[in-house]
């Protein structure tokens, strides 16, 4: 379990992971020492998995969002698993997820200023294994943005 000062220092790590200890034990209310021995406690439960940088639009590439809706050709086992090897393997790709419903896979896409969607669509995301249809879903505005 955790308690609501752990709460806390998830949720402000999660807004900004370059944190000082001193900077985030005074948002917690604890001492600099106390807010590093917790960190390192969250980390070792498993509850912090890694710390990146968030890369802002223009060191991505300036890319435009697609989501594109991925129906397999089957459900065995094997057809998941070479599917998912493959889309790791796609830069392109930034988040997958398997679904219930209509659709077996929802991908993020990113198409970075100068690619096309139609040639990821075309040379990648066709060719993938086991892809039997794609919808193309293009994202006008980001309206909320998960930074955690």
């Amino acid at each position: 379990m955790i308690d609501d000062t752990d709460r806390r220092i998830l949720d402000e790590l999660a807004r900004d992971a370059g944190l000082t200890s001193a900077a985030l034990g005074g948002r917690v209310g604890l001492s600099p020492s106390a807010a590093h021995r917790r960190v390192r406690l969250l980390e070792q439960r498993g509850l912090i998995d890694g710390y990146r940088a968030r890369l802002s639009k223009a060191a991505r590439g300036n890319p435009s969002i697609v989501f594109v809706e991925v129906t397999l050709s089957g459900q065995s086992r094997l057809v998941l698993a070479e599917f998912e090897q493959a889309i790791k393997l796609c830069n392109e790709i930034t988040e997958a997820h398997l679904m219930g419903g209509q659709a077996d896979y929802l991908l993020k896409v990113e198409v970075r200023e100068g690619d096309s969607y139609e040639r990821i669509h075309r040379e990648l995301l066709a060719g993938l294994p086991g892809v039997q249809r794609l919808v193309s879903l293009f994202s006008i505005r980001t309206v909320i943005e998960d930074s955690r």
